[in-house]
């Protein structure tokens, strides 16, 4: 398949052609985009997701701009950096001003002891993610029920790319935790 082909194929949001090709044949080059530009770990799906809502915006305008003078990796490469030196200040590094803890509500007729040991429980659990981001995304969208467009706001991202770190984030949340009930059961059964 050649350049213009391939091209054409995202454009045509071919699924197949499309999810090959960021998450299989970019893999090394965007790797390599990831580590010249993030001074902080950088999730792979996250960094694709990003990039192809931003090639495909306005009816996959920047695609179409591929003119074929250099190769599609060297052009992507090209375009990866520059719209990511842009964005990486605002990109992950999201850390909020307040805990769980300052902003939950007191329930009376839940028992003191057991509110206390589960926000305990869900900060241990928040700590152990290593991807800050989605940790502010279930923070604000799950625990502080805000807006989703005020929070897509504020990490610079659209509405459905905020949805898709969201899902992102609750299923590393879910593998955090079962990995910890697992680490539990053991220990409970020496």
């Amino acid at each position: 398949m050649t350049d213009n082909q391939l091209i054409q194929s995202l454009i045509d949001r071919d699924e197949r052609i499309t999810q090959q090709f960021f998450f299989q044949n970019c893999r090394p080059l965007f790797k390599k985009v990831i580590s010249l530009v993030f001074s902080y770990p950088v999730d792979y799906d996250e960094f694709v997701n990003e990039f192809y809502l931003y090639l495909m915006e306005n009816e996959a305008c920047r695609l179409k701009q591929f003119q074929g003078r250099s190769s599609i990796y060297q052009w992507l490469k090209t375009v990866a950096i520059r719209y990511f030196i842009h964005k990486r200040d605002c990109l992950i590094d999201m850390e909020p001003q307040e805990t769980l803890l300052d902003k939950t509500p007191v329930d009376e007729t839940v028992d003191e002891e057991k509110r206390l040991t589960s926000r305990l429980d869900l900060e241990y659990l928040l700590a152990r993610m290593t991807n800050k981001r989605q940790v502010y995304v279930i923070r604000e969208l799950v625990l502080h029920d805000a807006e989703p467009r005020e929070v897509a706001l504020a990490l610079q991202v659209t509405v459905d790319n905020l949805y898709n770190i969201k899902k992102r984030a609750i299923e590393a949340l879910t593998k955090i935790a079962i990995n910890e009930a697992e680490k539990y059961e053991k220990r409970s059964d020496r």
